[in-house]
């Protein structure tokens, strides 16, 4: 009786939040895959059905694949930058002999994870102004003024410029859990490992990797979900332009729908958008589970 007393409290306690989730979180994603159904116009709230008819208009249009492409990009960059890079780095700090020396680098590569995204942007929108910004300045004064160019007034380059900021921007925070994830193997392995004539290479490729792979999953999780999920540096540096060249799915998703008042293809784009974060998480999940690191 006890037993059960005790399950149905423990029960009344989960109810609360299990109808939070479902309101705000679950109910959402069952309305958007309804709205991704609809032709929708959301200013006069007129709604007619479409069918599939949104995501067959997805198939076939451009600017959706160069948007998927260039978070495609983003992701891959940020796997190498801040999992691979900050791993690196991360080691690295923790080698330093120095306390204090320790506790300052990790302060000043995470000043930057600090500064919110659009603050960010709008920084490195100054930064690469053609005419008036340092980074161009800079090129001249250092004799190389044939690579000074409008940096996001070009297909070419605009892409690139921001996901630069963006790797600066989210660096720190990476390298600092990282180094977290270091400090908790015990000093005593690589002090046997130093022992036995390992080099500093040898103890990161052999001690260090493996016994951080659940921080490098989970790192890999939450950067390759960011990058699926980009928007506020995007839509502060260059909305979008030039000519879509810098459109990214969250901001295709916010013109089609906001702009172009065109609703249901819009959450037709979120639905895809759902499906690939989804995907890549459970697929890291399961791969991290398989190879759970035992103390």
């Amino acid at each position: 009786m006890r037993a059960t007393l005790r399950r149905t409290l423990g029960l009344a306690w989960v109810v609360p939040a299990l109808v939070l989730v479902g309101v705000f979180v679950y109910l959402p994603l069952v309305q958007n895959l309804q709205f991704s159904t609809l032709k929708w116009d959301i200013y006069s709230g007129e709604q007619e059905y479409a069918g599939l008819d949104n995501y067959a208009k997805l198939a076939g249009d451009p600017v959706f694949w160069s948007s998927l492409g260039n978070n495609a990009l983003y992701a891959v960059v940020s796997i190498v930058f801040q999992v691979f890079g900050a791993l690196l780095l991360a080691a690295l700090i923790e080698g330093v002999r120095s306390e204090r020396l320790q506790r300052a680098l990790r302060a000043i590569y995470f000043i930057p994870s600090a500064i919110s995204l659009t603050v960010a942007g709008l920084l490195f929108y100054f930064i690469y102004e053609p005419n008036l910004g340092p980074l161009n300045h800079a090129l001249r004064a250092a004799g190389l003024g044939d690579l000074a160019q409008a940096w996001l007034g070009q297909e070419s380059t605009a892409m690139s410029a921001i996901i630069a900021m963006s790797q600066w921007q989210g660096f720190g925070y990476s390298t600092l859990l990282f180094a977290v994830a270091i400090q908790r193997i015990p000093a005593e392995i690589y002090g046997a490992a130093a022992i036995d004539g390992v080099g500093a290479a040898g103890r990161f490729f052999r001690i260090t990797v493996p016994l951080v792979r659940e921080m490098t999953g989970l790192m890999a999780i939450v950067t390759l979900s960011g990058a699926f999920q980009v928007f506020n540096e995007v839509m502060v540096m260059t909305a979008g332009g030039p000519d879509n060249s810098t459109q990214v799915l969250g901001t295709w998703l916010y013109r089609s729908g906001f702009v172009r008042n065109n609703f249901g293809y819009a959450a037709a784009i979120a639905t895809v958008l759902f499906v690939i974060t989804l995907g890549v998480a459970v697929a890291q999940l399961w791969v991290t589970r398989r190879r759970r690191v035992e103390w």
